[in-house]
C-alpha cells in the first residue's frame, strides 16, 4: 500500500490531475491485478450475506416502497448489454439504478451485514447492489462482478482508514458514492478518465448530514446508502456519455475538505494499492451475528452470557448502576454521551432502538440471546422491568478502548469494553469483552457455514426451500457464472406486501 497526501490546493497552485484522489482511485480501479482466491471466497460471504438480510427485510415498511419504486420502472430496452437488473423478492427486469436503489435498502434496513470501522464508519456491503445491478443490466460474468466487488470494497475502505466524516457531522455514505463508481468501473472495464469523472460526481452528490442517524431515526437510514448506489450508477452512465464533473472534488479550494471536513489545512494519508498489488481490503471487514450497530455486537455477545450465568442480573431491583466503559464513539454515537433522550424512550423507533446500547446491553441480558424481530418489538421495548433497568445502564468513554477502537494493528483493534455493575447488596460484578465472538478474533469467528446458515435462518419462512438451495448453488459458484447465471443471482418470495401508491 502507498500513502497518499491528501489535502486543499488553491487554484492557482495548479494541481496536475494525476495528483488528484480521483484520479488515483481511478487508477487503481483500471488496473489489472488478479483477485487473491482468499478475497473471492469472502466475496461469496459478502454476497450471501447480503442476501440474507435482504430477504429478512422484504415485508418491511422502506423495502416496500423502495421495490414499489423499482417496479414502476421496468427496463424494456431489447439491446443487447441492456437487460435491466432484477429486484429482490420480485420476478422481472428493471432498470438498473432502481434496482440497486430497491435492493441497497433490503440489505441496509436491518442494519445487519458486513461492518468496517476506522477513521470513518462503513458497511461496504453496500457496494454489493449497485455492482451487482449493473453486472446483471451489462451482461457482466461472475468474474467481472467479482472484480468489481473487490475494488468497491478496498476504495470504500481506504478512504474509511483515513478519512473521518462524522466528525464534521457528514454521514458516511459520502465514501460509498466513490467507492460504488470505481467497482462499476472495474466491472464494465472503463478507462480512467471515465471512472475518475463518476468519482467525482458521486462523491458531489452523495454528501449529506449525519441528521439522518441522530434523535428520532428515520426510515431515511436505510435509503442513504441505496441513494449513493442509485447516484454511482448515474454517475458512471453520464460519465460514459462524456459528461463531466467538478474538480478537483476533493482538494478544490471550494471542495469537499475545504468546506465539508477539516478545512483549507485539512491534510490526510490515503492508503491505496499500488499498481500490480492485489485488492485485499475486504479481508478486513467483519459481519454482524446480530442485527445491531457493530459496536453494539461485543456487547450484545457479554450481556447474554452475563444474563444466562448470573440470572439475578435481570432483576432491576438487584442493580444499582450499569456503565459501559468505552470507546468515544460508542459513548457519544450510540451511547449516553450523545445526549439524545430517545435512547432511553420505550417508544422509540426501530432504527433509534438499533443505536442505544443501553436499551440493546439490557434487552440482551434479561433476555439471554437477541432476535432481529422480537428485541425490538415495541412490546419489548415497554416492558417495566426492561424499561427499570435500562434507566439504569450508562456509557463512558475510556481512553483506552478509544485507542484500541482506532488502532491500525488488527489484533488489538477493539469495538467492546468494560462493564461495572454495581448491585443493590454493595456486590460489584467487571467484565470486559474486546471484540464479538463472530469476529475473526472472536470466541466464534464466522466461516462460511455461518453465513450458509445466516442465509437459512432468515429465509426460512420467507422463501421455498428449493429457492434457498438455488440461491446458494448460484452464489458458491460466483466466479463461475455465467452472464445468464449472474442474471438469476436473486431471489424471488411469494406474498410480499404491495407499496403504498407513490407519484409513479
Amino acid at each position: 500500500m502507498k500513502l497518499h497526501t491528501v489535502r486543499t490546493h488553491r487554484s492557482d497552485e495548479g494541481l496536475a490531475r494525476e495528483d488528484e484522489l480521483a484520479w488515483k482511485i481511478a487508477q487503481v480501479a483500471v488496473d489489472p491485478v488478479a483477485v487473491e482466491p482468499e478475497v473471492v471466497e469472502m466475496i461469496i460471504n459478502r454476497v450471501i450475506d447480503n442476501a440474507s438480510v435482504a430477504v429478512a427485510s422484504l415485508s418491511r415498511g422502506p423495502v416496500v416502497a423502495a421495490r414499489g419504486q423499482a417496479q414502476a420502472r421496468p427496463q424494456a430496452d431489447a439491446r443487447p448489454g441492456h437487460a435491466g437488473a432484477r429486484v429482490f423478492g420480485v420476478e422481472g427486469d428493471y432498470q438498473a439504478e432502481w434496482a440497486a436503489w430497491a435492493n441497497g435498502v433490503a440489505v441496509r434496513e436491518l442494519d445487519y451485514h458486513d461492518t468496517f470501522l476506522a477513521a470513518e464508519y462503513s458497511h461496504p456491503g453496500d457496494n454489493i447492489p449497485p455492482i451487482l445491478a449493473v453486472a446483471q443490466h451489462a451482461g457482466a460474468d461472475g468474474r467481472a462482478l467479482v472484480r468489481g466487488i473487490a475494488t468497491g470494497y478496498e476504495i470504500q475502505m481506504d478512504l474509511v482508514r483515513a478519512i473521518s466524516l462524522h466528525k464534521h457531522k457528514i454521514d458516511h455514505v459520502a465514501h460509498l458514492g466513490p467507492s460504488a463508481a470505481a467497482g462499476i468501473g472495474t466491472l464494465l472495464g472503463l478507462d480512467a478518465e471515465v471512472i475518475y469523472q463518476a468519482i467525482g460526481q458521486a462523491l458531489h452528490t452523495t454528501t449529506a448530514t449525519r441528521q439522518s442517524r441522530k434523535g428520532q431515526i428515520s426510515t431515511w437510514k436505510a435509503h442513504a446508502p441505496a441513494f449513493a448506489g442509485k447516484m454511482a450508477v448515474e454517475a458512471i452512465d453520464r460519465a460514459m456519455r462524456g459528461q463531466t464533473s467538478p474538480a478537483p472534488i476533493w482538494e478544490g479550494e471550494d471542495g469537499v475538505i475545504a468546506w465539508l471536513l477539516d478545512g483549507p489545512e485539512g491534510r490526510y494519508e490515503v492508503p491505496l494499492p499500488e499498481r500490480g498489488e492485489p485488492k485485499r481490503a475486504i479481508l478486513d471487514s467483519y459481519t454482524k451475528e446480530h442485527s445491531a450497530e457493530y459496536q453494539a455486537q461485543a456487547w450484545i455477545d457479554l450481556a447474554r452470557r452475563l444474563g444466562n450465568e448470573r440470572p439475578e442480573l435481570r432483576d432491576p431491583a438487584n442493580i444499582r448502576a450499569i456503565v459501559l466503559h468505552t470507546s468515544h464513539h460508542t459513548h457519544y454515537v450510540i451511547g449516553s454521551g450523545s445526549g439524545d433522550p430517545q435512547k432511553y424512550d420505550p417508544t422509540a423507533s426501530r432504527e433509534t432502538l438499533d443505536h442505544s446500547i443501553p436499551y440493546i446491553f439490557t434487552v440482551a441480558l434479561q433476555d439471554g440471546a437477541w432476535d432481529h424481530v422480537g428485541s425490538y418489538a415495541p412490546e419489548r421495548a415497554g416492558r417495566p422491568d426492561t424499561v427499570a433497568l435500562w434507566n439504569k445502564v450508562t456509557t463512558a468513554e475510556d481512553p483506552e478502548w478509544t485507542r484500541r477502537y482506532h488502532s491500525e494493528d488488527p489484533d488489538e483493534k477493539a469495538f467492546g469494553g468494560r462493564v461495572e455493575i454495581d448491585l443493590a447488596d454493595g456486590g460489584r460484578l467487571v467484565e470486559e469483552i474486546a471484540v464479538a465472538d463472530a469476529h475473526p478474533l472472536g470466541a466464534r469467528p464466522f466461516v462460511r457455514a455461518d453465513y450458509v446458515k445466516k442465509f437459512r435462518t432468515l429465509a426460512a419462512g420467507v422463501l421455498p426451500d428449493a429457492e434457498i438451495e438455488r440461491f446458494l448453488g448460484l452464489a458458491e459458484r460466483l466466479p463461475e457464472l455465467t452472464a445468464a447465471e449472474v442474471a438469476e443471482l436473486n431471489v424471488v418470495a411469494s406474498g410480499l406486501p404491495t407499496a403504498p401508491e407513490g407519484l409513479f
